[in-house]
């Protein structure tokens, strides 16, 4: 179902970056909404290591249909060699929310 709604993570490491890549998300209609939350902090391991790190989350509302066109904008954009994207399906939501979200994401041509 192509007009599934989706809520897709990624954190990046500052503010400036989180922005810049809104932008570029909502402007390619990759996304109907990016939330930028405030900075948190992320423990993990990375290439046999335990980091401690500061990153912004962004949340992107878009849809099943859209999100190849957001992965590639994200990692196109990101400064992460790997940089964390997780899809979760939106279960339910406001109606006229979720046609918005479809409306926005679809190719303007």
């Amino acid at each position: 179902m192509n007009d599934e709604i989706l809520l897709v993570l990624t954190n990046l490491p500052d503010a400036a970056s989180a922005a810049q890549l809104a932008q570029t998300i909502v402007t390619q209609h990759a996304a109907a909404c990016v939330n930028q939350l405030a900075p948190c902090t992320s423990t993990y391991r990375w290439q046999n290591a335990i980091e401690t790190t500061t990153e912004v989350p962004l949340l992107i509302k878009t849809t099943r249909a859209a999100y190849p066109r957001l992965e590639q904008l994200i990692c196109a954009a990101h400064p992460y060699d790997l940089p964390e994207i997780i899809a979760l399906p939106v279960a339910m939501g406001l109606p006229a929310y979720l046609s918005w979200v479809n409306q926005e994401t679809r190719v303007k041509e």
